[in-house]
């Protein structure tokens, strides 16, 4: 079925025709959503038949591995293949003391917050954010001010200090994207209070909080076990 321009969300039913057991969005980036190894499958040659570039597939491990593994033979290769990206929740009240400086980004705050997002997207994936489209990223990170899902710290000069964001936000749970401490203060020990403090943040919209993280990042991870999240699951990501 369509959804927003340029993108659309694929079911995969069961015998009935009618319900629903597995979905796949197909826009920008293609997210397998409850899709075992041969749902995704099925979702990769309908990406083959109706070819177009996308920036990534992000999403569980198998499902994510499976869809790639169609594309690949066909000649479709990845520029980088994430594998092991454990997948962490905390709910309940985190195990170190928030960094209570830590608030809800404003609308004011929006040439800083772009910014920050900016600097964090390129360190992490290697290109700037604005190569496909700069517009569009504005409008992502207006997006995430305009409805409380970006949460920053700015010091006495306006730089931002800390920040991130809630790439998805339901009832039942959150997920935390776009952490990025700024260079400038990075080594001092502030990363558990701020992680602290998003997930406080995070449990006004839902009582679960996770993320996900590259498995090699060692230094990430023991934060997280610190802060109290706990792996419960795996994810991969693919970079075109």
């Amino acid at each position: 079925m369509p959804s927003f321009p340029g993108s659309v969300i694929l079911g995969h039913f069961m015998d009935d025709g009618v319900t629903l057991d597995a979905a796949c969005w197909v826009g920008s980036n293609v997210v397998p959503i409850e899709a075992n190894s041969e749902q995704a499958e099925d979702f990769g040659r309908w990406i083959v038949a109706h070819w177009q570039p996308h920036a990534s597939i992000f999403g569980p491990a198998d499902a994510t591995l499976s869809l790639l593994r169609v594309l690949e033979q066909v000649g479709i290769q990845a520029q980088e293949v994430r594998a092991n990206q454990p997948l962490l929740s905390i709910s309940g009240t985190p195990l170190l003391p928030p960094n209570s400086s830590l608030a809800v980004s404003k609308t004011a705050q929006f040439n800083e917050i772009l910014d920050a997002a900016a600097a964090m997207f390129e360190e992490e994936v290697g290109y700037s954010p604005f190569l496909g489209g700069e517009e569009n990223y504005r409008r992502r990170v207006a997006w995430l001010i305009s409805h409380g899902h970006s949460f920053s710290h700015q010091g006495l000069f306006g730089e931002v200090i800390f920040k991130a964001d809630l790439g998805a936000v339901t009832q039942f749970a959150t997920q935390v994207q776009g952490v990025w401490m700024n260079p400038d203060y990075r080594g001092m020990g502030l990363s558990a209070a701020y992680m602290s403090a998003v997930v406080l943040l995070a449990q006004a919209h839902a009582p679960i909080t996770s993320l996900y993280v590259n498995d090699y990042n060692t230094r990430a991870r023991a934060l997280y076990k610190h802060v109290g999240f706990e792996q419960v699951g795996t994810f991969a990501t693919v970079l075109f």
